[in-house]
């Protein structure tokens, strides 16, 4: 069976406002940097995924886009649905399962630490494992792929703080997951000030 037909890869996105995205990070680097460094990690998460061979909807925060970053051929555009971060991913992931698609994982679109592979990778872990987790070095995760709903992933939790990851897998304790290695997802000043490759953003930064 085609891959396309059965795998999903669910991608979680702000839409780039000044001073409506990544505000603990703007907070040190003010709203313009913010913004900046937001778009450059969208069209890396484009680079990591276009080309992979599965189906791919992007979920926006605030409104569909239809020129932007996301190529319309190679991304099917949705809304974000829900009271909260649980409430938006659950229907997602709903909308997918009651769609016909099998295996299905979410991310979000802030992550410089993820490639093409990995996401590859975590995909095939869903052949053997029921559900798979991308730990994030923050307490939280970076990405959640199952085989069939379970509701309670996204219950109950205190969302943006460093207990999720820990809440989550204690939800999965009786079930057949996998961990993927642990990354550092981009929220803070102090989770990017040394990498070379987002300098040209801090230039104005006094430590």
């Amino acid at each position: 069976m085609n891959t396309k037909k059965k795998n999903l890869l669910l991608i979680f996105t702000r839409n780039p406002e000044l001073g409506k995205c990544k505000t603990r990070l703007a907070s040190k680097v003010g709203d313009n940097a913010a913004l900046k460094i937001y778009k450059f990690l969208l069209k890396h998460t484009v680079s990591v995924t276009q080309n992979l061979n599965v189906a791919k909807y992007v979920y926006y925060s605030e409104a569909i886009w239809e020129n932007d970053v996301w190529d319309n051929a190679l991304y099917q555009k949705k809304l974000q649905n829900g009271n909260d971060l649980g409430m938006r991913m659950k229907n997602a992931f709903q909308e997918g399962f009651n769609s016909g698609f099998e295996k299905i994982i979410i991310i979000g679109s802030d992550m410089y630490d993820l490639s093409q592979k990995d996401l590859e990778d975590a995909f095939t872990k869903l052949e053997k494992h029921n559900y798979v987790m991308g730990p994030a070095e923050d307490g939280g995760y970076y990405l959640l792929g199952m085989n069939s709903l379970k509701e309670e992933l996204f219950l109950n939790k205190a969302w943006g703080t460093d207990t999720v990851l820990q809440n989550t897998l204690s939800d999965l304790k009786n079930e057949n997951y996998c961990m993927l290695k642990t990354k550092n997802d981009v929220d803070n000043y102090e989770d990017i000030k040394d990498i070379p490759v987002f300098q040209q953003f801090l230039k104005h930064i006094k430590e």
